[in-house]
């Protein structure tokens, strides 16, 4: 009777043994399974940062290019008119100078002048 009691101990030891690794594994799984749900949640949250970051990086070099090139269009365009309003100062000036002497050295006899009478070849340079 005595080894009969020893083999149920050994065997309940063993069961219980048994149930108890069980249950640690079942623990660890669950704690391993957490973990892999949190890391995955915090790689989502890392790569959203990433991202709000790269747009706003995005966005500030494309405002700082539209920037530079609406400066450059400005330089170009007072460039260009800087140069336009010369021209058209020394039109101005030559057409003066044209009127005076037209003025001065006009025959009293012909009272208006004709194309036929005129010739002048004009040649515009910009």
């Amino acid at each position: 009777m005595g080894s009969l009691v020893c083999d149920e101990i050994e065997a309940a030891i063993k069961i219980q043994a048994w149930w108890r690794g069980l249950l640690v594994r079942r623990a660890l799984l669950h704690a391993a399974l957490r973990a892999r749900i949190i890391q995955c949640w915090w790689r989502a949250v890392l790569a959203q940062a990433l991202d709000k970051r790269r747009r706003t990086m995005l966005l500030l070099y494309s405002r700082q290019e539209s920037a530079v090139v609406k400066l450059q269009a400005r330089v170009r365009m007072w460039r260009i008119r800087r140069c336009f309003c010369r021209a058209r100062a020394a039109a101005c000036i030559i057409q003066a100078y044209w009127r005076w002497y037209a003025r001065r050295n006009r025959k009293p006899e012909s009272d208006h002048t004709t194309a036929e009478h005129l010739e002048i070849d004009i040649k515009i340079l910009v």
